[in-house]
């Protein structure tokens, strides 16, 4: 517990002064594992009836977010510390079958980036594997993608993290299951992190004032302008520098993480992190835990959409 204390002021403090290009990849060894594990919560914030199933797909087609196997080693041992979540870590397409995603309880889509021209992972798989013409394989992508919606719908829970909300990307009713689709990113730089409601449940691994975070700080499109998601995190638009010129927003707020009832299952999508060096940060640990249990169906809290406000 002190060790953890130690860590949280030393980022704090440190990532108040630090250069977004000052921070290099880090190599996924047993020293940073252990951090990791000093750092993460000792138990799960709410109460869990048994210990759940946690699919981690991590497969990706387009961009290679270096810290896509971190993250993957972050919700397992989120999983195992807590003693709430038994996870497992895959790139095999076959487990979004829907007779395999049935196995598990929460399916975390890991920086699933997809290839920028049909922004579709399950395509860009399929023709890597020779699946079949044109139409097979899109009828097969297609067939993939429902199966998401469906293991949603039927209970399931998504968490979506940093670059896996363009696995889909130009799919509308994926998008509407998310509550929205990746636009684009600035360059990565530091902007403080607030909360939409501080006294929300799932803020509360948080200070108040909410926390100072070196990220490419997403832009959204297509279902997220509908408001159909609670908010959780956000920035405001007028901190963020260099934005894509003819669109800059000086204005208003961009969601860094929202939540969403979909069917009998849960949804959840959380911009952070580009960077391994982000969990070094145990409030964060805490959120993506709590992330977890809410999408497993443990909390029971405020969904009221933003449209309704």
């Amino acid at each position: 517990m002190i060790r953890a204390i130690i860590y949280g002021i030393v980022f704090l403090f440190s990532f108040q002064f630090v250069s977004a290009q000052s921070l290099p990849e880090v190599t996924l060894d047993e020293s940073w594992k252990q951090k990791i594990k000093d750092l993460a919560p000792e138990k799960s914030t709410f109460p869990t009836s048994k210990k759940k199933k946690v699919l981690v797909f991590s497969l990706h087609t387009g961009f290679n977010h270096w810290v896509r196997p971190h993250t993957e080693e972050v919700v397992k041992i989120l999983g195992e510390k807590s003693g709430a979540f038994e996870v497992i870590g895959s790139r095999d397409i076959n487990y979004m079958e829907l007779k395999n995603l049935k196995k598990f309880d929460v399916l975390v889509l890991n920086n699933t980036n997809s290839k920028p021209d049909k922004r579709n992972l399950f395509w860009d798989e399929l023709k890597i594997q020779s699946y079949g013409d044109s139409a097979a394989t899109m009828k097969k992508a297609l067939e993939l993608e429902e199966n998401i919606r469906k293991y949603v719908a039927g209970g399931g829970g998504l968490l979506v993290l940093h670059g896996g909300n363009t696995i889909l990307n130009n799919s509308l009713d994926f998008s509407r299951l998310l509550g929205g689709s990746f636009d684009y990113h600035p360059p990565q730089q530091a902007f403080q992190v607030r909360l939409e409601n501080p006294n929300h449940p799932l803020v509360q691994a948080f200070s108040p004032e909410g926390f100072n975070h070196v990220d490419e700080p997403y832009f959204y499109k297509n279902a997220y302008e509908e408001g159909d998601f609670t908010p959780l995190l956000y920035f405001n638009n007028s901190e963020i520098k260099n934005q894509r010129k003819g669109s800059e927003k000086t204005e208003g707020k961009t969601y860094v993480a929202w939540i969403r009832p979909e069917g009998k299952g849960k949804v959840m999508y959380a911009s952070p992190s580009h960077n391994a060096q982000s969990y070094d940060n145990p409030q964060l640990l805490q959120f993506i835990l709590d992330g977890m249990q809410y999408v497993a169906g443990d909390v029971t809290c405020d969904e009221t959409p933003l449209k309704n406000n």
